[in-house]
């Protein structure tokens, strides 16, 4: 095929346009809220945006954003789990999962519980020490779950490999068209036998437990010499997966700030401002919060302060107030107005 029918190609099946991945910050790059975060023994998003660790009963760990990548892909950083407590004998129940989580409003391109549903094809590299058969799984989360699964093999420990995973097209269930939590992709990494027991589900099908990770043979959990990284995960539509698409900082940042961003970067002397503030009363201030971008949803305000007060402002003539118990007092997807009380 010659260059230019190559090019046509992949203009007419949108491969060569902007925003073809499906998941964000999947180069890890952002990492609004550390980047570490140790003694992790449940799991959540607490270091690079969007990333998701689910853990239940299976050992102690530690999240970071690393420097490890895959040579000559572009990627400067990569998600790691270290563990540091180990769980060499699972319970039926523990597990250890690696997660992403998608809006059902973004989903809505895949035309999914149509006639016209399109194959997707998820791409991820991954690098560990702990040699075996892993699973990686997309879930619709509806009233009834579906799982399709992927069981892939890590034979070379400490060695970056690229996996790619065809998914094809669900035409019996859609994604709820709304903000709400509606895809999940999955890494599993460890699993008791709940999760293992049964029959891999390699084609969409109603979601049974016991089939989640089946054919897992690895427990990452059962020595602190173990570690795991991934980087570059990319879901896009088609049957063959391209490559990786890097984007600018700044778009991507602004993608992760939809779910969560930080007012201000305050310095250890505690300096840093956040908003406008306006009086209400002689013991009360308001703080207009001006969001950098529009969030999934009004969101919630937490404070910290590397000092022993919360926040302060500056007077007209020059003099500091103290205030506390910074709370937001009304709150859109735009913007909020937070209130707070004069020491």
């Amino acid at each position: 095929m010659s260059k230019a029918a190559e090019l046509a190609a992949l203009i007419g099946g949108q491969k060569a346009l902007g925003n073809k991945n499906l998941v964000k910050n999947g180069a890890m790059v952002v990492a609004q809220r550390a980047t570490s975060a140790s003694g992790d023994t449940t799991g959540t998003v607490r270091t690079v945006d969007r990333m998701n660790p689910e853990i239940s009963s299976a050992g102690t760990w530690t999240q970071s954003q690393s420097t490890d990548v895959p040579s000559g892909q572009g990627f400067v950083n990569s998600f790691k789990l270290d563990c540091t407590t180990a769980d060499a004998s699972l319970s039926a129940g523990d597990v250890v999962i690696f997660g992403y989580r998608m809006e059902g409003i973004e989903l809505q391109r895949l035309n999914y519980g149509t006639s016209g549903a399109k194959n997707t094809v998820l791409s991820f590299w991954v690098k560990t020490n702990k040699t075996g058969n892993y699973v990686v799984q997309f879930q619709n989360i509806r009233s009834t779950i579906r799982t399709c699964s992927l069981l892939y093999t890590v034979s070379s420990a400490n060695t970056w490999q690229k996996v790619e995973f065809p998914i094809p097209a669900d035409t019996a269930a859609t994604f709820d068209n709304d903000n709400l939590l509606s895809g999940i992709l999955y890494w599993w990494l460890a699993a008791g036998t709940d999760w293992t027991s049964g029959t891999l589900n390699t084609t969409w099908a109603d979601r049974v437990n016991a089939n989640n990770a089946a054919g897992l043979n690895v427990n990452l959990a059962d020595s602190t010499d173990n570690e795991w990284y991934i980087t570059g995960i990319q879901l896009e539509e088609g049957d063959v997966a391209t490559a990786f698409e890097h984007e600018d900082y700044a778009t991507t940042l602004r993608k992760c700030q939809r779910y969560f961003f930080q007012l201000t970067d305050i310095s250890s002397d505690g300096a840093g401002t956040f908003g406008q503030r306006y009086n209400n009363d002689t013991a009360k201030r308001t703080i207009e919060i001006q969001y950098p971008t529009t969030m999934r949803t009004s969101p919630t305000l937490t404070t910290t302060c590397p000092n022993t007060i919360d926040a302060a402002y500056i007077q007209p003539d020059g003099s500091t107030s103290v205030i506390s118990g910074v709370n937001i007092a009304y709150a859109t997807y735009f913007t909020a107005f937070a209130a707070s009380a004069e020491l």
